[in-house]
Formats: C-alpha cells, sequence, structure tokens
C-alpha cells in the first residue's frame, strides 16, 4: 500500500489479506450456514423441550419433579464441551454413533433446555397462587389453565434471563470444532492453518457477527417489548 507505514502494511497483510479472504471467503460461507443452521435447531429444540420439563415439573408428581430437577441440575453443572466429546466419543461403544452435527446438537439442546426449564419454572412460581384457583373456578381444565393463563405470563418473565442464556449457549456450536465439526470456527481454523495467515479467522469473526447482532438485537427488542407488556 502505497505511502502507508511499514507496520500498516504488515498489518493489513498479516490479518485483511486480500487474496488469502478472496480464496477462503466460500469454504467461511459454508461453516457459516452450518453454523446458523446448528443454532437455529438449538435454540428450537431446547427451549421447546425446556418448555415441556417446565409443564411437567408443574404436575407436581414427586417422582417427575425429582427426574426433572436432577436433569436440570446435571446439565448445568456440566461444560457443554465435555458433553458433546462424550456424545460422540463414548456414545460408539454402546452402539449408538452419530454424526458430529448430530452430537453436537443434542448436547447443546439438552443444556439449553435445562436452562429454559429452569427459568420458566421461575416464571410459573413468580405468579400469584389466586391465579389458578380463580382460572379453575371459571371452569377450565388444569391443562387449559396452565396453557392460557400460566404460561403466558411465566414466559415474559423467563425472556430475560432466557435470551441471554439462548445467545450464550447457541455461541457454543463453537466448540464442535473439537469433532472436527464444519462449522465456522473448525473451518477458518484449517483455512488459517493451510494459508499460513489468519485472515479466515478474520472472515470467521465477521461470519459469526452477522449471525448473532440480529440475534442480539432481536433478543433486546424481544425484553423491552414483553418487559412493556408485563
Amino acid at each position: 500500500m502505497s505511502g502507508s507505514p511499514p507496520g500498516l502494511e504488515q498489518f493489513l497483510f498479516t490479518f485483511f489479506n486480500a487474496d488469502v479472504a478472496a480464496l477462503y471467503w466460500r469454504d467461511i460461507a459454508r461453516g457459516m450456514g452450518v453454523t446458523a443452521l446448528l443454532s437455529a435447531a438449538v435454540v428450537a429444540a431446547g427451549l421447546l423441550l425446556g418448555l415441556v420439563l417446565a409443564v411437567v415439573r408443574s404436575l407436581q408428581w414427586r417422582a417427575l419433579t425429582i427426574a426433572v430437577v436432577i436433569f436440570a441440575d446435571v446439565l448445568r453443572s456440566l461444560p457443554p464441551l465435555v458433553i458433546i466429546i462424550v456424545f460422540f466419543f463414548a456414545f460408539p461403544f454402546l452402539d449408538l454413533s452419530m454424526s458430529a452435527f448430530t452430537a453436537t446438537w443434542l448436547a447443546l439442546t439438552l443444556v439449553l433446555a435445562a436452562y429454559a426449564e429452569e427459568s420458566i419454572w421461575g416464571g410459573i412460581l413468580s405468579l400469584p397462587a389466586g391465579q389458578v384457583e380463580a382460572a379453575r373456578s371459571t371452569g377450565l381444565s388444569w391443562w387449559q389453565t396452565t396453557l392460557a393463563v400460566i404460561l403466558p405470563q411465566a414466559l415474559r418473565v423467563a425472556v430475560p434471563p432466557l435470551t441471554n442464556r439462548v445467545i450464550s449457549v447457541t455461541k457454543n456450536t463453537a466448540l464442535g470444532s473439537v469433532i472436527a465439526l464444519s462449522e465456522i470456527l473448525n473451518t477458518a481454523q484449517s483455512a488459517s492453518s493451510n494459508a499460513g495467515n489468519p485472515t479466515p479467522l478474520i472472515l470467521g469473526a465477521a461470519a459469526y457477527l452477522l449471525i448473532f447482532i440480529p440475534v442480539v438485537l432481536f433478543a433486546r427488542w424481544l425484553e423491552t417489548r414483553w418487559r412493556w407488556k408485563t
């Protein structure tokens, strides 16, 4: 770059090398697609499972309650990386082999479900007990009361902590690189190693921003909108 300080030229050549970027941006884009698909699948399945577990816990059946509490406590205590490694490397010994995508999806789904269940359950507990009696006195069944009265309010209370947890768990899709999942980080690391230049890692960082900045903005909008409705 003519007229630029030597240090700046070296910085741009090292981290923003146009030739390297042109060579590997398609690979990063494919990894971005994998990350986006995996994140969407984790969010959909994790939130749904967490909601189901919270409803099961609200049945107040002792055995089911204990099972849900143990599930939530164990999954929130274990590092997601450990769970991914167990699913991918240990389960084949039980004839339960799975792909890197499936292992990462299943592990992160269970982790998100554990946090979602606790957040939704906390929302349920925050509601006045009299609402249930009032709803039942109108002739609504337990299920109708739960679905029409309790859950809509509990979800509003659960949104702020839940949105932060969703973002945190979905960023853990990068852990799939440990088991060779071709998501953004693994693809960028391989490309950077092949090129002998960190530019692909910068492309990977940009790809993460493209995926998660809209998620963060949507979460902020959702929190604000639901807060005003409560």
